[in-house]
C-alpha cells in the first residue's frame, strides 16, 4: 500500500477532504480520519456497556461517523494518545481484512502505531500524533495505484491540506530553539541535521523507551552513517526525553 496524507486545521476539514478522496476513487476502508475527541453529544448518543458487544464498533461509526458528515458506514477505533486524550479514527465504510477492519480491532490496543498497522510508514506516525496534539485533524488514503495516490495528492493539497514534509518542519521549529540552548557546545547549527536525526529516530515506535544500547542493531542497520556520531547519539537521548516527558501530560 502506498499513502496520501494531509494535515488539517479543522475537522470540518478533514472531513470534506476525506469525502473527497472517496468521490475520486478511494475505497471507503482506505480513508482513514484521526481527529482528537469527540463532542459531548457524540458521545452521549453512543450506547454504553460493560465489553464492547459484537458490532458495537459499526453502531459507534453510525453515530459518529454520521455526525462527522462521514455517513452511516463509517468505522470507528477510539484510542487514547499522551497529550491528547481520546482519538477517533474513523474509515468511511467496513471491509472484511480491509485498512478498515484494521483500524476498528485496533480499538482495544490504544495505541496510533496498532491502528495504522497496514501501508503507514511507522516513522511518519509521530508527526500525525503531533498535528493531533495541536488540535488537527489527520487524513489518510490508501491505494496500490500509483495513478490513484497521485490524484489523493492533487485532492488533498485543494482542500488546503498541510502535507507531511511542512508538518515536519513546524514540529522541529518549535523544538529547535530548546535543544539549542540545551546542547552543550555553542556550534549546534553544525551538528544540527545528525542531531535531529537521532532525535526523530528516538521518535519511531520500535524504539520508543529504548536506550542506545537496547537500540544498537537497530540504529547501526537503519543509520549507518549516523549512530556513531556523537550529536546523533544525544539527539537519541533528547528524543527519548521528550517522549517520555509527553507520556506524563495528561489528556487535553
Amino acid at each position: 500500500m502506498k499513502t496520501v496524507v494531509g494535515i488539517f486545521e479543522t475537522r470540518r476539514e478533514a472531513t470534506e477532504a476525506a469525502n473527497r478522496l472517496q468521490a475520486v476513487g478511494f475505497a471507503g476502508p482506505n480513508i482513514i480520519l484521526l481527529t482528537p475527541g469527540a463532542s459531548e453529544g457524540e458521545i452521549e448518543a453512543v450506547p454504553t456497556e460493560d465489553a464492547e458487544q459484537p458490532g458495537m464498533g459499526k453502531a459507534i461509526g453510525s453515530v459518529v461517523g454520521g455526525a462527522l458528515g462521514l455517513g452511516a458506514g463509517a468505522v470507528i477505533a477510539s484510542l487514547v494518545l499522551p497529550g491528547v486524550g481520546t482519538v477517533l479514527a474513523l474509515t468511511l465504510g467496513a471491509a472484511a481484512g480491509g485498512v478498515g477492519g484494521a483500524a476498528a480491532g485496533g480499538a482495544a490496543g490504544g495505541a496510533l502505531e496498532n491502528t495504522l498497522s497496514n501501508g503507514v510508514p511507522k516513522d511518519e506516525i509521530f508527526f500525525y500524533e503531533d498535528a493531533l496534539r495541536q488540535g488537527r485533524a489527520v487524513v489518510i488514503g490508501l491505494s496500490e495505484k500509483e495513478q490513484e495516490i497521485e490524484g489523493g495528492r492533487e485532492v488533498l493539497q485543494n482542500a488546503g491540506a498541510e502535507t507531511l514534509d511542512a508538518a515536519r518542519e513546524k514540529w522541529w521549529i518549535g523544538l529547535r530553539d530548546a535543544e539549542e540552548t540545551l546542547y552543550s557546545k555553542p556550534d549546534f547549527k553544525d551538528i544540527e541535521e545528525t542531531f535531529r536525526r537521532g532525535f526523530s529516530a528516538a521518535l519511531q515506535p520500535s524504539l520508543r523507551g529504548r536506550s542506545l544500547k537496547e537500540a544498537a542493531e537497530h540504529l547501526k542497520k537503519d543509520y549507518p552513517d549516523f549512530y556513531q556520531d556523537e550529536s546523533f547519539r544525544r539527539g537519541f537521548e533528547r528524543g527519548q526525553e521528550h517522549f517520555q516527558k509527553l507520556q506524563k501530560e495528561p489528556g487535553r
